[in-house]
This record gives structure tokens, C-alpha cells and sequence, in this order.
């Protein structure tokens, strides 16, 4: 059976909270990859980012919906979902629109494993860390070119 460790890419790009959101469009674009990891000043994984993220910033900003009552104004939306997109539509770095919530994987988990996880999540890239290190990421393109060697 395979493994994260058999399919997943070694030499990993990363980038930086400080990293300009324009070059992190131009590594995912040259590279031809959808997500890279966030890392610290250590090294260390703090998140990921990936296209999805930068699609975001392109889409319409939509306005909640309020409902003025007398001299109250009653907002029927999240007013912190409003703002939270109105400062990613605003960014111009990673440390803007990163998650700092993500799935990882070890080198020995399965490749089903991977794959659920990836499916279930809607993911495009996953990390695999080992005792909290960065080891190598698994993208979309890893699990089907598996299908070919398989």
C-alpha cells in the first residue's frame, strides 16, 4: 500500500506571513501548484494558503442585510463575517489570508487516508510534517499521477 511518504514532493515551496500577495500568484502560477504551507521564522508550519484564497479576494463584496427599526439599525448577517471579508479583499499579504487551522499528514499515513481527508475537506494540498516538521506536501496532482505508477 502507498503512503504520503511514496507520492508527496520533497522540495516544498513555502511562504512567509510576509510574503506579497503578488508572489504568491506568481509561485502558484510558475509552479503550477494550487496551495503551499505558511511557515515561520523557524521554519515551522503556521498555516496554508492557496488559490482559493486568492479567488477570494477578487469575488463581489456582499453587504449584510439591516433592518432600521425607530432609530435602531438590526443587522440580520454576521457583522464580523463582513468585516473579516472586507479585510481580505483589502490584503496585500499572506499573514492576511492564510489559515491557520489545516489538515497534515505523516509520511506513513495511507494514501486513502490522504485521499479522504482530501475529499472530505475539500482540500487541494495537504502538509506532511513529521514531529512537527515540514517534510513534504501532497497536492491533488500527487494522488493521480499514483494512478499511473500504480
Amino acid at each position: 500500500m502507498l503512503r504520503a511518504k511514496d507520492i508527496m514532493t520533497k522540495d516544498v515551496i513555502t511562504v512567509t506571513p510576509d510574503t506579497d500577495i503578488k508572489e504568491l500568484a506568481k509561485l502558484l502560477t510558475e509552479h503550477r501548484i494550487n496551495g503551499v504551507p505558511v511557515i515561520d521564522n523557524n521554519g515551522k508550519i503556521i498555516g496554508i494558503v492557496s488559490e482559493s484564497d486568492l479567488v477570494m479576494l477578487q469575488k463581489n463584496l456582499h453587504i449584510p442585510t439591516v433592518v432600521a427599526i425607530f432609530d435602531a439599525v438590526v443587522y440580520l448577517e454576521s457583522m464580523k463575517q463582513f468585516e473579516n471579508e472586507l479585510k481580505k479583499m483589502a490584503s496585500t499579504m499572506v499573514k492576511d489570508i492564510f489559515h491557520k487551522k489545516y489538515f497534515a499528514v505523516t509520511p506513513d499515513s495511507l494514501l486513502s487516508e490522504v485521499a479522504t481527508i482530501m475529499d472530505e475537506k475539500k482540500l487541494g494540498t495537504i502538509p506532511v510534517v513529521d514531529d512537527g516538521t515540514l517534510v513534504g506536501v501532497i497536492g491533488k496532482v500527487d494522488i493521480v499521477r499514483s494512478l499511473i505508477n500504480a
